[in-house]
Formats: structure tokens, C-alpha cells, sequence
């Protein structure tokens, strides 16, 4: 099994989605012998934004094609997608940008747009300062967790997970109780892939 580990949070230590997505992948590493991991990290590394000038050859293609080869290999995708400002972390933006490729992992038929990036079970380890989640006072805000059910969605993924820790940024103990609760759902997970 093929794993690929995606980091985005420009938090460094201090980052809730960081510890998540070190937990979950921790958790396949100690559940799947054999397991292949390979690790992006966005905010250190990020990725160009895609801009293509007209008549122009993408001078990032050798760097693209690396990053589309990772995702089409990988058989679980764990994400760590901090909302920031209702979104995504830009340099997450900038890496869906480089997998979302038409001829690759989507294409235009007559019967209209088909995922290609069929198979994948991707997990999204996600944090949020405040309280956004269907029902609450703020889900009308949240273009982070709809935007990646989406785009994964038209690339053909249908198995897609969100391990959520909310209110994190509401006080001690609220941030310590979301991040716990998000922690124990993540053996939930595993024993789904078993």
C-alpha cells in the first residue's frame, strides 16, 4: 500500500492539523506492514501557482509531473487542511491545482465531466478556530470542507473522510477537547480499512 502525506499549515510545531496527520499515519504505518509513505510539505516547500502565459512552456513542468506521479501512486492520500480565512492554506490550493489535470485524473466526456482518480480513499485531517460544522451559526462559511469534498469528488474520489478538530482557537480547554475527540476518531478509521 501506497501512502501519500500532505502537510500544508504554516504553523510549524504549533500546528493542530500537523499532529493529526502524524497521528493517522502513524496509526496505517502501525496497522500496514509494508506501508510506503511518501511526504509533501506545502509550506515548506511550496509548490509555484499555476499560471501558464500564453504561447509560454510551464517552467515548473518537471516539478508538476513529480506531483502528479505522487498522487496517481498513492492508494490513501491523508491531508492536513488547516481552514484559514473560511479556506484552504494557498499552498494546498496550489498543489490541488498541479493533480486537477484534465487527460489525467478527470476528462470531459459527451455525458458530461468523469473522475479518473478512482480507487483513492483520501483522508483530511482539518482544524478550525471557530465552530463551523453543519447546523452551527457558521456553516455558511466553510469553503474549506464543501471545496474539498468537490474537487476530490470530480476527480473521481468517492471514499473522502475529514478527521475535524474545531474551536480550537475558543480556549484551552476547548481547543485540548476538539483535538482529543478528533484523536480517538482516527482508530475509527482504521478499522474501517481493515
Amino acid at each position: 500500500m501506497k501512502l501519500l502525506h500532505i502537510d500544508s499549515s504554516a504553523l510549524g510545531a504549533h500546528s493542530v492539523t500537523r499532529g493529526l496527520t502524524a497521528a493517522i499515519v502513524g496509526e496505517f504505518e502501525r496497522n500496514h506492514a509494508g506501508l510506503e509513505v511518501t511526504y509533501r510539505d506545502l509550506h515548506a516547500a511550496p509548490l509555484a501557482h499555476w499560471s501558464l502565459p500564453a504561447g509560454e512552456s510551464d517552467p515548473h513542468a518537471e516539478e508538476a509531473e513529480k506531483v502528479m506521479a505522487e498522487f496517481l501512486a498513492a492508494d490513501v492520500v491523508v491531508i492536513g487542511a488547516p481552514m484559514y480565512n473560511f479556506g484552504l492554506a494557498s499552498s494546498l490550493k496550489a498543489w490541488i491545482d498541479r493533480i486537477a489535470v484534465a487527460g489525467k485524473t478527470f476528462r470531459y466526456t459527451a455525458s458530461g465531466p468523469e473522475g479518473l482518480a478512482v480507487g483513492k480513499r483520501v483522508i483530511v485531517a482539518s482544524s478550525r478556530g471557530g465552530i463551523y460544522s453543519e447546523g452551527s451559526p457558521a456553516a455558511s462559511m466553510d469553503f474549506q470542507e464543501p471545496y474539498l469534498r468537490t474537487v476530490f469528488g470530480f476527480l473521481g474520489v468517492t471514499d473522502i473522510e475529514f478527521v475535524r478538530a474545531e474551536g480550537v482557537a475558543m480556549g484551552d480547554e476547548k481547543k485540548m477537547h476538539a483535538i482529543g475527540g478528533a484523536i480517538a476518531g482516527i482508530g475509527g478509521l482504521l478499522r474501517k480499512a481493515a
